[in-house]
């Protein structure tokens, strides 16, 4: 059997080495680079040499810059961002989305999101942001609590939504961008709600919404702040807590005052156009009556005249028929008829065979 402890001619066999083998290893070449020692020949141990190692660090230093100027020569800009280059601290220019170049360690680059929506809160705070946001309202009082212009206290809460417009502007033209977005939102809802009496307030959110924003966005554009404001959004409206009970109450009593208001308006527009209705056809049935009336007398005068006109002509003769024409239509009408003579003692009954025998009429006295 050969021994297994036998070395082989060309030396002594050399096993795999480990992790923490060849990180030691690696570890002691550099510190003997950077240290300048080296071994002769014979095995000692040369003098370092500080020029040596001062060349060799300015060489890895050397590499290091120009390796990291190559890496920030090219730079990539996102489709929602824009970049804004400075060249020796002055602008130079604007770089859309893609793949771009500039002078390492001369250009500076700020990237700037201008598709992303920004969102300042007023008198709360969003906790926990999802589907079912929770809010935070103690302890922004003091932004939310606001005088009326009829000396009443109320409760405000707004959201104010912008995005970047100018990258240009919002780098440079204002230091602290987000606080000139809070102080002048804040002065503007003061002012306008201090305009403006409590339940106007209430009322018209929507108005006071777009008010506050045409004002906001003038401020900001007037201190070229690079902004566009978005929406303006007042999620409450309300009186302090200490004085809600009374609120509460004023407003029920305004329910039922606008309540019985439009009951009585209802009855209004129900009787109104009905008596309306009823007086027109009174005064249009009187219309007509005084027409008819007026027609048949003109009627009756008109006849008159014919009458006359014959009369005037032949006397006897109309005086005969008007005579014959009345009793015409009279005696039809009469129950009795009586004929008178002188001669004789008692009334002489006519049978009215037309009628039955059971009408007659009066008849004056015969003359002769």
């Amino acid at each position: 059997m050969p021994n297994q402890d036998q070395q082989p001619p060309w030396g002594k066999k050399q096993g795999s080495q480990t992790p923490e083998e060849m990180v030691a290893q690696f570890i002691k070449k550099i510190q003997d680079f950077f240290s300048g020692s080296s071994k002769n020949p014979s095995g000692q141990e040369k003098p370092p040499n500080p020029l040596a190692s001062i060349g060799k660090l300015l060489a890895i230093v050397g590499i290091v810059l120009i390796l990291q100027g190559i890496y920030s020569a090219f730079y990539k800009i996102n489709p929602a961002e824009v970049g804004v280059v400075l060249r020796l601290g002055q602008y130079h220019s604007t770089s859309q989305s893609g793949l771009h170049f500039k002078i390492p360690f001369i250009d500076v680059l700020h990237k700037v999101d201008v598709e992303e929506i920004l969102k300042e809160e007023f008198g709360f705070r969003s906790r926990e942001p999802g589907q079912k946001t929770s809010f935070e309202r103690r302890g922004y009082d003091m932004e939310s609590l606001m005088l009326t212009a009829d000396k009443n206290v109320i409760n405000v809460a707004w959201i104010v939504q912008y995005r970047i417009s100018d990258p240009l502007n919002y780098l440079f033209q204002v230091d602290n961008v987000i606080q000139a977005v809070r102080d002048i939102s804040e002065s503007v809802t003061r002012r306008i709600v201090g305009n403006m009496d409590f339940d106007y307030v209430l009322s018209n959110r929507d108005l006071l919404a777009a008010e506050v924003k045409a004002e906001l966005q003038q401020e900001l554009t007037g201190l070229k702040a690079g902004l566009s404001i978005g929406t303006v959004q007042f999620q409450d409206i309300n009186p302090p807590d200490q004085v809600k009970p009374a609120f509460n109450e004023v407003n029920e009593a305004d329910q039922d005052m606008k309540r019985l208001v439009n009951e009585a308006e209802a009855i209004y527009n129900q009787q109104i156009p009905r008596a309306r209705g009823q007086a027109l056809q009174i005064v249009e049935e009187a219309h007509g009556y005084a027409v008819a009336r007026i027609n048949n007398a003109r009627g009756a005068s008109e006849r008159f005249l014919s009458i006359l006109t014959e009369y005037r002509n032949a006397p006897e003769v109309t005086k005969k028929r008007m005579y014959l024409e009345t009793m015409q239509e009279v005696l039809p009408t009469v129950e009795s008829i009586y004929i008178m003579d002188k001669d004789q003692q008692s009334p002489l009954p006519l049978l009215n065979l037309s009628r039955g025998g059971s009408s007659s009429a009066l008849l004056p006295p015969a003359t002769q």
